[in-house]
């Protein structure tokens, strides 16, 4: 017999559990369809997303890293028809195809997507006075420390950050001299650590998004 397959068992999951439905797997194929890189979350850890925001009774939530939406989607479930998710995209043409998703997941109306660099529009929200029960950050990882500063700054005490890709298919472990990403995790991973307002375990995964993992932190 074949060596179970990680993969296959995600589906299984998925299948079994009834995590997605059609307006997630539209996120996820227009997505595909737009030539985005494959690199939003799985439908696992979409769902733990949700969960989170749900039992944290969370009503307003910060993400950094829109792509397709396929992630905002299940915040915005999570914070309910009063809640408010501020999204964060780089990319125009990504935050374009994330609203038609927002739209057809009928939760557009509970998101603001706001373009630009995450580190120049951060500091917008500060301005207007917004503060955050939950942050996802999945973004550019040379920029993770920044991001988790910024998550603490716009947070409050029982506020929770969740840092998705942490595992780099273990090159955190011993991060080559060029290797920037796998440098800045493990950096990143450091800082929370030794932050003197977070509380922080970190969890590797495995399944359709190969070797991966996620820190999760509280704010104290």
């Amino acid at each position: 017999m074949a060596d179970p397959d990680p993969k296959a068992l995600d589906n299984l999951f998925t299948e079994l559990l009834n995590t997605e439905d059609d307006a997630l797997r539209a996120a996820r194929e227009s997505a595909d369809a737009a030539g985005m890189p494959a690199i939003e979350v799985s439908a696992q850890h979409g769902k733990l997303l949700h969960l989170l925001t749900t039992m944290a009774r969370a009503t307003r939530v910060l993400e950094i890293g829109t792509l397709a939406g396929y992630s905002t989607i299940n915040l915005a479930r999570g914070v309910g028809a009063d809640g408010h998710v501020v999204t964060l995209e780089y990319e125009s043409r990504h935050a374009d195809v994330a609203r038609d998703n927002l739209e057809r997941a009928g939760v557009c109306d509970r998101v603001e997507i706001i373009v630009g660099t995450a580190l120049d529009t951060l500091p917008t929200l500060a301005d207007r006075g917004d503060t955050f029960d939950l942050t996802f950050i999945d973004a550019d990882k040379e920029n993770n420390s920044a991001y988790v500063e910024w998550a603490v700054k716009l947070g409050h005490p029982g506020s929770i950050i969740v840092v998705d890709n942490i595992a780099r298919f273990g090159r955190v472990l011993d991060p080559a001299p060029d290797d920037q990403q796998a440098r800045a995790v493990r950096d990143m991973l450091k800082m929370m650590g030794q932050h003197p307002r977070l509380e922080v375990a970190a969890i590797q995964t495995v399944g359709t998004k190969g070797w991966d993992g996620f820190a999760l932190a509280r704010i104290s």
